[in-house]
């Protein structure tokens, strides 16, 4: 049951690799990963983020993937945050993975940054 039990934990390990690889791959030009691979590095990213700086203060929006509120401070309610940072999710993970400069995101209308607080995820940027 044990021998099971590891090979079963390495082909999962080894699929997790080949799946950053291909987000990867992507993100240097190559053929888009499954839908399912992309949500997946969206999400996971999202989640490291909002563990990094754990708050309310600032929504990160990847759609369609994804939304996480983070950052300490006041925490918002109801209606439209008034600090908010969005990005299509090969911007986003460009910007996790230090492919993509914050200000050239920004310059080039890839990435939305609104209200007072949401450039504190920029200093969180990259995720390592």
């Amino acid at each position: 049951m044990v021998r099971v039990l590891r090979a079963s934990v390495a082909a999962v390990a080894g699929a997790v690799e080949g799946e950053l690889a291909a987000v990867l791959a992507w993100l240097d030009g190559g053929p888009a990963p499954e839908r399912s691979v992309l949500r997946a590095a969206v999400k996971e990213s999202l989640a490291a983020l909002a563990a990094a700086a754990p708050g309310r203060s600032v929504e990160v929006r990847v759609p369609p993937f994804g939304a996480v509120q983070c950052i300490s401070g006041l925490r918002h309610g109801r209606g439209t945050p008034p600090n908010v940072v969005e990005a299509d999710p090969k911007t986003w993970l460009s910007l996790v993975t230090a492919r993509l400069d914050w200000d050239e995101a920004q310059r080039t209308g890839r990435l939305s940054a609104s209200g007072s607080r949401s450039g504190e995820v920029r200093r969180l940027l990259p995720l390592t």
